[in-house]
């Protein structure tokens, strides 16, 4: 079954809608949406390593963009939209700490959230409910998010048969690291 996922996977990448389905899952990504557009971006590089730069071009716009609408859900609809994503995520206590901490250290919370891949619509959201400087956020979402998907990029266009060859015999125990990273990202954003 993991098999013919990676494979639908693989064809979708493939598809001339590919970038658009990209684009849409990296906006929605970083405002609600929990599953990171890097399970669309790494198969459509290895599926297509000369349109890289391409990729990652829509990739990171469409997370800016997806990063201002989780900033506009955090500043003008809260209460009504960002509040019960914070609650699905159970990140309440978490939340105000963050909005505290916003005051003195935004930019590079919104950094290192836009560059890791915690769940940055958190930060999204946070930053629009604190009311962070909307340049600083969009320079520094800019930044950070580019940084990481053109650093995905460039490594899969460089190095990109060896490694999906690596994904393809290691299937099963990359998804499953996958997944504990990706558990262990939205724990430790609640303990922490």
């Amino acid at each position: 079954m993991l098999r013919k996922l990676y494979d639908y996977v693989m064809d979708l990448a493939d598809h001339p809608k590919a970038l658009w389905i990209l684009a849409i899952m990296s906006f929605t990504e970083s405002s609600f949406f929990p599953i990171p557009p890097d399970v669309l971006l790494i198969p459509m590089v290895l599926a297509a390593r000369t349109r890289a730069w391409r990729i990652a071009f829509v990739c990171s716009l469409s997370s800016l963009l997806g990063g201002l609408f989780g900033y506009a859900i955090g500043a003008y609809f809260f209460e009504a939209i960002g509040q019960p994503i914070v609650d699905f995520y159970t990140l309440q206590a978490q939340f105000e700490r963050f909005q505290t901490l916003y005051n003195e250290w935004g930019a590079i919370i919104v950094g290192v959230a836009g560059f890791s891949p915690i769940p940055y619509k958190v930060f999204t959201i946070a930053s629009g409910v604190t009311g962070l400087d909307l340049a600083t956020f969009t320079i520094t979402s800019a930044i950070s998010r580019s940084a990481r998907f053109f650093l995905v990029a460039w490594l899969l266009w460089k190095y990109g048969a060896p490694i999906r060859e690596f994904i393809e015999k290691r299937l099963g125990l990359l998804t499953l690291l996958f997944c504990v990273f990706l558990v262990g990202a939205f724990v430790l954003l609640k303990y922490v």
